[in-house]
């Protein structure tokens, strides 16, 4: 029995076992041939690429061919093809050498012979593309394959590599992070690309295929998932799209970022996102020049919460009862005078999660504003959303990180308890806030509520509540202040005369 033949099944046997060398007593081994099997075991390494015991490319690696085979496909035709110029880009790309037409033509016709569907009128293939890079590793060609995974980001373990991901970014409690206007453009733009039916809904089989190959898509998990408008198809419009993206960047900017580079953002991450000026700053300057308002929205069990989050997704009103046990998101894109757009980010904070909300000194912090749903038929509903108002308020007072506040009398089309009308208007006046804003989510009357939450926001200065304590305070930091200030005029009279006395006495020596 051959060399050959006692080796051959110890390969097939032992699958981890990349490379069998010969030697024999007759023929020694090269070290120079060890150290090259050595180095191409280290550099590119078949086990993250190819399963042996199937034969075939693992999971992730097909994931990320797939990935990099879209970014490729640049011109979007819908057909899931590269022509034979985006082969050449792709050749350029990773090899730094073009492709001769007979050559493309050469690489074609091998596929097509192997694998009839992975070669059409279009061009090559998802599949035949597929197909290449396991025919490369099977004939021995990883570095083929690694030096095409690495060009577009990936480490030894077909992740995107940390360095190109920041860990966290910097910012202080009250700033959050937004996608720069280069940013939305580069979406807007991956939207009409994808949108192949032009019917300006952008499917959800789309965004799965483009935009997360590494893991299943973020939007179908809490908080993103139901958090943007949709229609009937499940598509996601325009607004939705930018939406869930400008969702992810505030809760997330890491993964966001991530996610950028995973559908080919072609510019400096850094300069992917903007952070904005302190929302401690903006309530001192009378003004919020953000783009992304969130929205906390605080009431009773029943009052209505769900269904003002299901109107800002322009979802019809239903009466079914269902409680919200966590925390829940909603947003979209408001469209305000003068062709304005600001993208209103909604969180249902559940009645029983207050406490542990406010338990955080820092929980108001990323807060732009707060809203406080009760029925205007139940004076119970009322008055509990009165108490929570004043623990937020007074939270906002004791931590340094007020919240303009606006109270919403749900369910108009009910008959109002009349002390609840009462009690409600004389509470806003004292707090200094804007009068209850009332709504019938049933009969479609939102009062241009989503409007006005970002205008209270935009001038954060106007609607922040006062409680009787936190006036208190105030009057006595003033009347601090006044005293502090006789004292320092009393004492700079003194010195004054004090000085002059000096003058005067020094002249009267002088003359004498």
């Amino acid at each position: 029995m051959s060399l050959e033949q006692v080796m051959s099944p110890i390969m097939q046997q032992f699958r981890e076992i990349e490379t069998c060398i010969e030697c024999s007593s007759l023929r020694q081994i090269q070290v120079p041939e060890v150290f090259y099997y050595a180095q191409k075991a280290v550099l590119h390494p078949t086990a993250p690429l190819f399963d042996q015991e199937t034969q075939s490319l693992k999971p992730r690696c097909i994931r990320a061919l797939k990935r990099i085979f879209i970014l490729c496909d640049t011109n979007r035709d819908g057909a899931l093809t590269l022509s034979d110029s985006e082969l050449n880009d792709f050749q350029v790309k990773c090899f730094s050498a073009p492709l001769q037409p007979t050559e493309i033509a050469g690489v074609k016709k091998v596929v097509q012979e192997k694998m009839p569907d992975g070669v059409n009128e279009n061009g090559l293939t998802l599949t035949g593309f597929l197909f290449l890079h396991a025919l490369f590793i099977e004939k021995g060609r990883l570095e083929t394959t690694w030096t095409v995974l690495r060009k577009y980001g990936y480490d030894n373990d077909i992740k995107l590599r940390d360095d190109l991901l920041p860990s966290s970014f910097k910012r202080t409690p009250d700033q959050s992070v937004e996608l720069t206007n280069e940013t939305v453009e580069f979406l807007k733009e991956i939207f009409h690309t994808f949108d192949v039916d032009n019917d300006s809904n952008f499917h959800l089989n789309f965004v799965h295929l483009v935009l997360f190959f590494v893991h299943h898509s973020p939007w179908s998990d809490a908080p993103y998932k139901d958090a943007a408008e949709k229609n009937v198809l499940g598509g996601l419009s325009l607004d939705g799209f930018l939406s869930e993206w400008a969702l992810m960047t505030l809760l997330d900017p890491v993964s966001s970022l991530a996610n950028l580079i995973y559908i080919g953002y072609p510019g400096d991450p850094s300069s992917a996102f903007h952070i904005t000026r302190r929302r401690r700053l903006d309530r001192k300057r009378h003004q919020s020049l953000r783009n992304v308002f969130q929205c906390f929205v605080f009431g009773p069990r029943k009052a209505g919460k769900s269904a003002l989050l299901n109107s800002l997704l322009r979802r019809a009103f239903s009466e079914k009862y269902t409680p919200t046990t966590s925390e829940r998101f909603t947003a979209n894109v408001v469209d305000l005078p003068g062709g304005i757009k600001k993208t209103l980010v909604l969180r249902e904070v559940p009645e029983d999660s207050v406490q542990t909300l406010l338990s955080n000194k820092e929980s108001l912090a990323a807060c732009d504003i707060a809203v406080f749903v009760h029925d205007s038929s139940d004076e119970n509903s009322w008055k509990k959303a009165m108490d929570l108002l004043l623990q937020v308020a007074s939270h906002g007072e004791n931590s340094g990180y007020e919240v303009p506040c606006l109270i919403v009398s749900a369910k108009d089309d009910l008959d109002p308890y009349p002390l609840v009308i009462q009690d409600s208007t004389r509470v806003s006046q004292d707090m200094g806030i804007e009068t209850p804003i009332p709504i019938s989510m049933k009969l479609g009357e939102v009062n241009n509520l989503f409007r006005r939450i970002i205008t209270a926001a935009q001038l954060p200065h106007l609607s922040i509540p006062e409680t009787e304590a936190g006036r208190n305070r105030k009057q006595y930091r003033r009347l601090v202040n006044r005293s502090l200030m006789v004292v320092s005029v009393g004492a700079a009279v003194a010195v004054v005369g004090l000085a002059a006395y000096k003058v005067y006495a020094s002249r009267k020596n002088t003359s004498s």
